[in-house]
């Protein structure tokens, strides 16, 4: 592995691709470039993620992916489409424990540089009119507090997004034209959490 410059792997879904985002607007590349406007070497990253994608899917395709013998840094956002497709909360445990596990061996054993990024909540976008957002919401909740204990207990980084989110209740421009996915600006708040976690890495 080229030691100059820093690797990092995203593992997720539509929220890692940036789906209605230019690809550069996506939070795993504007975490890069920020890095690098900081002075950090970083290649670009390398993304795993597909939107639709549930834990068993992103499961699917790590078997297979063929991966560098380890990467710098490594971040796991899944369980959306868990949730939305009436998926349980006890798969999801299961199955995220086993993602994360993959996400800590990918870094080389490296906890610190392990980050879980929470699950946004769609159930405040104009998508889900119509639906019962407190039950996404609640659902999302209860998605997020297994993503966070499991985090814990395996000793890697869990930053929280999805607080944030909520805020496109009233504020249309963290979505994108879909009315679903967060815009470039959301992002760039993730992106910024993200870097700050990093940098402290790398000090």
């Amino acid at each position: 592995m080229d030691q100059t410059a820093y690797t990092y792997l995203a593992l997720g879904d539509s929220y890692t691709i940036g789906e209605s985002v230019l690809l550069t607007e996506s939070y795993p590349y504007q975490t890069v470039q920020i890095l690098r406007d900081k002075g950090k070497n970083f290649h670009a990253p390398e993304i795993i993620a597909k939107t639709g994608w549930t834990t068993d899917e992103l499961q699917t395709a790590i078997n297979n992916y063929h991966f560098q013998p380890k990467y710098d840094f490594v971040t796991l956002l899944i369980g959306v489409n868990n949730q939305y497709r009436g998926k349980s909360s006890a798969e999801y445990a299961k199955e995220f424990e086993s993602l994360l596990k993959q996400a800590i061996k990918f870094a080389g054993n490296n906890t610190n540089h392990v980050f879980v990024i929470s699950i946004p909540d769609w159930g405040v976008t104009p998508y889900a009119n119509g639906r019962d957002s407190k039950k996404i919401s609640k659902e999302i909740d209860e998605f997020n507090a297994i993503g966070e204990k499991t985090s814990k207990q395996y000793g890697v980084q869990y930053l929280e997004v999805t607080t944030g989110t909520r805020e496109a209740a009233t504020d249309e421009s963290l979505l994108t034209s879909d009315k679903l996915h967060p815009s470039a600006k959301e992002y760039k708040r993730w992106s910024t959490k993200l870097t700050e976690a990093i940098l402290k890495q790398l000090k």
